[in-house]
């Protein structure tokens, strides 16, 4: 077994932030502005996080990949932020560009769609910046339907996100 995906508590908030900032670092240079980029912060992101995991709020799942030596994604939601009857919203999915390609991203996909899943949810969704190529091939693969680009308030300024969704969360939670 190259990794191992299990439910993230307080004690993993700081290497969380770790996975988050660096995914972020890697995946969006180009796409945000490097003046921000460059400063988050760990010690502020590992507060946010273990926030989170001590008061979650309900039916809010936050999952951790790791492999042998280290934490290498993650993923997090909850109830959808549209408010739809049944759907529920995977809120971030990082994996270290190291640790890619090895179906992490799928396996914590699937995942939290089981988690979603069993807790009522019929339907999954989730949002990716625009211009984020290779994400949206990846949600396009596992079969998410993409919606229309919409404007976003984001860092810097504007950014443009697409919403992918499955209609039947069964399709993921199989996979």
């Amino acid at each position: 077994m190259q990794h191992v995906i299990f439910p993230a508590g307080p004690d993993d908030a700081e290497d969380l932030a770790r996975v988050h900032i660096t995914s972020w670092r890697e995946t969006y240079q180009g796409l945000l502005p490097d003046s921000y980029l460059s400063r988050m912060s760990i010690p502020v992101y590992a507060r946010r996080f273990r926030t989170g995991l001590v008061q979650p709020g309900e039916h809010d799942a936050t999952l951790a990949a790791a492999d042998r030596t280290r934490l290498i994604g993650y993923a997090s939601g909850g109830p959808s932020r549209t408010r739809r009857p049944g759907e529920a919203e995977v809120m971030t999915l990082y994996v270290l560009k190291s640790a890619q390609g090895r179906g992490v991203g799928r396996e914590l996909l699937a995942s939290m769609a089981r988690v979603f899943a069993a807790n009522g949810a019929t339907s999954l969704m989730l949002s990716v910046l625009r211009d984020n190529i290779p994400a949206r091939q990846f949600y396009e693969h596992l079969g998410g339907q993409a919606e229309a680009p919409r404007r976003e308030p984001g860092p810097g300024g504007v950014t443009y996100e697409v919403s992918y969704r499955w209609a039947d969360i069964g399709v993921l939670a199989r996979s």
